[in-house]
C-alpha cells in the first residue's frame, strides 16, 4: 500500500511540473491512446451517431479539465445559492463518486456517505437543495424532477466529459495548478485538452488568486468561513468566524482527505493555527479515525466531516472548517444568457 501511495505521489508531482519530465514522457504514448479514445467517443455524439439525452429541466454542468479537486463541489454549493438569488429553484444530480451503492437514490439528512457519496451529501447538507445520485445522470435527473416538480433548473455535479447528457450551459473550474504539465492522463493531469478558446455556452471560473490558464474567465473569491464543532455542524449551525481564537496557541491536528490537502493546511496556518498536518487519500472513508488516540483538537474539511458522526469523536474535539466560495452577480448575468427564465418547464 505504501509503495502504491509513493508511486501515486511521484506521478502527481510529475504532473505539476511546468514542462513534462522523464516520467511524463515515458507515459505519453498512453496519453495518445487515451486522447484517441475520448476524441472518438465525443465525435459519436457531435456527429449525431449517438443521441444526447435531455434532462426534464434545463441543465448546467459544473466540471473541470484537471483531475483532482479544483474546487468543483464548493462551486456547486455557491452556484445553487446564486441561482436562488436569481429566482430559480435548483436541484443537483451526481454519480456519487466511489459510493458502494449503485441504486438511484435521493440524498437526505440521514443518508450515509458510503451509499450516496461524500460530495452529494455535503451539497445537500449545505444547500438543503434536492440532490439525487445514480449510475446514469439522466436517471438521477428524472427521479429528482418527478419527486420535486417545483425544480426548474438542474445542476450536474461533475460530468463535463459525460457527453451522453445534453447541457444548456457549463462551468469549467480551474485552481492554481492550471493545466500542470499540459499532458493528458496518465502522463499529465488533463482529462481533455485545453481548448484554444472558451467553448460556446461556457464560463471559466478560477478558484485561485488569478487566472491560471490563457482562457478568459472569472476569479472566484474563496475563504474559510470559520470553525464549528462537529455536532453543531451536523445540526446545521453555521461556522463562527471568531472560532479560531480558542485554537490559537495550542497544537492541533489538521486533517484533510482531499485531492490537494496542502491548500487546506495553508488556509488554517493563515488563520494563525499551529498544526500537525495529516494528509489522507482523496475521499478517505474514515471507517477508523486516523489521528492518535487522545488527540485534543482536530480541524477537518466538510468533505471529511460528512463521514464522521459526532458519537465517533471519543475524547477528541473535532472542528469543521467550511470553505465558502462567492460567485459574483456578474457570473449570474453571464450564465442566464443561455437559460430560460425561472419556473420554465420544457
Amino acid at each position: 500500500m505504501d509503495a502504491g501511495r509513493d508511486w501515486a505521489s511521484t506521478l502527481v508531482a510529475s504532473w505539476q511540473r511546468p514542462r513534462p519530465d522523464g516520467l511524463a514522457r515515458a507515459l505519453q504514448p498512453l496519453s495518445w491512446l487515451y486522447r484517441s479514445v475520448t476524441t472518438a467517443q465525443r465525435a459519436l455524439y457531435d456527429s449525431g451517431l449517438r443521441t444526447r439525452e435531455r434532462a426534464p429541466r434545463p441543465l448546467i454542468v459544473v466540471g473541470n479539465l484537471l483531475v483532482g479537486g479544483a474546487g468543483k463541489t464548493p462551486t456547486v454549493i455557491a452556484l445553487v445559492a446564486l441561482l436562488r438569488r436569481l429566482g430559480y429553484t435548483p436541484g443537483v444530480v451526481s454519480l456519487g463518486y466511489r459510493r458502494v451503492d449503485r441504486e438511484t437514490r435521493e440524498v437526505n439528512d440521514a443518508s450515509d456517505a458510503s451509499q450516496v457519496g461524500d460530495e452529494p451529501l455535503l451539497i445537500h447538507l449545505r444547500t438543503r437543495a434536492p440532490v439525487a445520485v445514480a449510475r446514469r445522470r439522466i436517471d438521477a435527473a428524472q427521479a429528482l424532477c418527478q419527486a420535486h416538480p417545483e425544480i426548474d433548473l438542474l445542476v450536474a455535479d461533475d460530468g463535463l466529459q459525460h457527453h451522453a447528457l445534453a447541457r444548456d450551459a457549463q462551468l469549467i473550474v480551474f485552481d492554481e495548478r492550471g493545466v500542470g504539465n499540459g499532458l493528458l492522463l496518465p502522463a499529465g493531469p488533463l482529462r481533455e485538452p485545453l481548448p484554444g478558446r472558451v467553448p460556446e455556452h461556457t464560463l471559466v471560473l478560477y478558484n485561485a488568486g488569478g487566472p491560471s490558464t490563457p482562457l478568459p474567465g472569472f476569479v472566484v473569491r474563496r475563504a474559510l468561513s470559520g470553525v464549528v464543532e462537529l455536532g453543531r455542524w451536523w445540526r446545521g449551525e453555521p461556522a463562527d468566524p471568531q472560532g479560531w481564537a480558542p485554537l490559537r496557541g495550542r497544537r492541533v491536528v489538521a486533517c484533510a482527505g482531499t485531492a490537494v490537502p496542502q491548500r487546506f493546511f495553508s488556509m488554517l496556518q493563515t488563520q494563525g493555527l499551529d498544526i500537525d498536518a495529516l494528509a489522507l487519500p482523496d475521499h478517505a472513508d474514515f471507517k477508523h479515525l486516523p489521528w492518535p488516540f487522545g488527540t485534543a483538537d482536530v480541524v477537518l474539511t466538510e468533505k471529511d466531516a460528512v463521514k464522521i458522526k459526532p458519537v465517533a469523536s471519543m475524547q477528541t474535539r473535532i472542528w469543521v472548517a467550511p470553505l465558502d466560495f462567492v460567485l459574483d452577480d456578474a457570473i449570474g448575468t453571464a450564465l442566464t444568457r443561455w437559460l430560460p427564465p425561472p419556473s420554465y418547464r420544457p
